[in-house]
């Protein structure tokens, strides 16, 4: 197989372009088995979640809303454009659902009233909270299948494939929401 280097030229929202290389130079052979698991093992887990989500009229983008908000109260519009990297116009059409169906709720900025807060209502909490037990069910079947130290394996695995100058801002925002979260059910 040839040499190749992948360059990223865009991101999903089309913006932060960066030319960078994304695999090393030299012989290059696709790793298909592992391609393959992993889109397999992403419609299976995002699968039983859209059971639900499409009983209520919604999709995947609901879904990846609701559970942001939710782990992050009082996330600003801004900070949740740049988590799930999408443009403002795919957020607004997907967030106006959530609040016009009583799942989200906006308010304004204490400091900055231009600034919109977003908060999941006792709704949305029960939503991400089963959203969110399902995929536990199915990722505490697949570590017991796997054995000890699975947790660890699989947390360093997908850390490992997140882009280097994006890890550690993804391992804080984890962090810091585990740790409100923990403090808030004090």
């Amino acid at each position: 197989m040839a040499d190749i280097i992948v360059t990223g030229k865009a991101n999903a929202a089309g913006t932060n372009v960066a030319d960078r290389p994304i695999a090393a130079t030299g012989p290059v052979e696709p790793i298909w088995d592992i391609i393959e698991l992993l889109f397999f093992a992403y419609r299976d887990f995002v699968g039983d979640p859209d059971e639900v989500l499409l009983k209520l009229g919604f999709g995947r983008a609901h879904h990846r809303v609701l559970h942001f908000v939710y782990r992050n109260p009082g996330i600003k519009v801004a900070d949740l454009l740049e988590i799930l990297n999408i443009t403002k116009q795919s957020l607004g059409r997907v967030l106006k659902q959530l609040v016009d169906q009583g799942y989200v709720s906006q308010k304004e900025g204490a400091q900055d009233r231009r600034q919109r807060l977003l908060y999941a209502t006792p709704k949305g909490e029960t939503l991400a909270l089963k959203l969110a037990i399902l995929q536990t069910q199915r990722i505490s079947h697949a570590f017991g299948e796997l054995g000890p130290n699975a947790h660890d394996a699989a947390r360093r695995f997908l850390t490992s494939m997140i882009d280097t100058e994006n890890r550690e801002g993804v391992l804080r925002l984890i962090e810091h929401t585990s740790r409100h979260r923990k403090r808030g059910a004090e």
